[in-house]
């Protein structure tokens, strides 16, 4: 259904060696990477006249028993609570999605133990639609996005990839438009907390950068939010990602994005900058109180913050309508932390 020529390339690829695979990748037709169509959310349930969905990022479990943290099954259980009471269509999985190092083809039995057995109620059996995060380029992203046809709800259709819906019951529109920051900025060694350095393919890179410059450049949807598993802004443990504040941050204020998304760092901030929210919903599995780089971000762009372990975890729930997006950070122990509200895009001044 999504990217069915990309997909046999794909596979054929899976198992050989990393040239070839670039080769293959880099000829890969970039206009295959987005959704022709609307994802039709009309007959969904309740939710009559809003899209409402999870952002959780760095949700991925331990490689050892018991393959789960506490604050992953806390979080998860919150989800679940909140996916019940709050509505969500759909969830948003930014990456770091199998601590340590990924997956090793699709037949891995993390795939069972860390998120099947994991995300088991019902009020999670909606699509999840999911990004590689550092952790995940250490293993095989290939086969995570190769599980997308054993799995009902997993839905990763290639690195990055465009998704648009309309609002139910409004003429409004809602486009997410998903990234693979790890092939845009290259890989970080998390333990040596280091900056990615650069790409592993310039070519590829570049490819990604300039489809993404394409699909902000063609939008009109009323609202237009990036997901990417490295954050712009974060005053945390990894801090700025300095590749995208110089490559995607200009992007995302020239276009008018409503919203970047993301994870990285374990624990949740709301930035706000140029009326772009920045949304860091990394506390799906560790949390961590890391202040270290509050310097790096300009003052006043920091909204809130929570890095507490008391907490167990969190996410963010998104709500979108005729006339707004509402972001309600959650807590695994079941409060809400923090609300934010951002209007819809203003198309009609330059």
């Amino acid at each position: 259904m999504w990217c069915r020529e990309r997909s046999i390339i794909e596979h054929k690829a899976a198992g050989m060696a990393l040239p070839l695979f670039l080769v293959f990748l880099t000829a890969l037709p970039v206009v295959l990477c987005y959704h022709s169509s609307f994802i039709d959310l009309e007959a969904k349930g309740s939710n009559k006249s809003s899209i409402r969905f999870l952002v959780v990022g760095d949700w991925g479990g331990l490689p050892y028993p018991p393959y789960v943290t506490p604050i992953e099954k806390a979080t998860a259980r919150m989800m679940a609570k909140t996916a019940s009471l709050m509505g969500a269509d759909f969830l948003l999985a930014l990456g770091d999605n199998f601590y340590y190092k990924g997956v090793r083809d699709v037949n891995d039995p993390r795939f069972q133990v860390t998120f099947e057995n994991v995300y088991t109620q019902d009020s999670l059996n909606i699509p999840w639609y999911v990004i590689a995060g550092n952790h995940d380029h250490a293993g095989n992203v290939l086969a995570q996005i190769e599980y997308s046809q054993k799995s009902k709800r997993w839905n990763f259709p290639y690195y990055f990839y465009e998704m648009n819906f309309r609002i139910p019951q409004t003429d409004r529109t809602l486009t997410i438009i998903m990234l693979d920051t790890v092939l845009l900025c290259g890989n970080s060694d998390d333990f040596l907390d280091e900056q990615p350095r650069a790409p592993r393919s310039g070519i590829l890179a570049n490819r990604q950068l300039l489809w993404l410059q394409e699909r902000l450049a063609k939008s009109k949807a009323d609202y237009l939010l990036v997901a990417g598993h490295y954050p712009v802004w974060s005053i945390s443990e990894h801090g700025p990602t300095d590749c995208l504040v110089k490559s995607l941050r200009p992007l995302l204020k020239k276009y008018k994005a409503t919203a970047y998304l993301c994870g990285h760092d374990h624990n949740l901030q709301y930035l706000k900058e140029s009326g772009i929210g920045y949304v860091v919903s990394g506390a799906g599995n560790f949390m961590d109180p890391d202040e270290r780089h509050r310097n790096r971000v300009p003052r006043g762009y920091l909204k809130f913050f929570n890095g507490d372990a008391a907490t167990l975890g969190g996410f963010a729930h998104v709500e979108v309508n005729k006339k707004q997006l509402t972001v309600t950070f959650i807590q695994a122990r079941g409060t809400s932390l923090y609300q934010a509200v951002l209007k819809r895009r203003d198309l009609s001044r330059g």
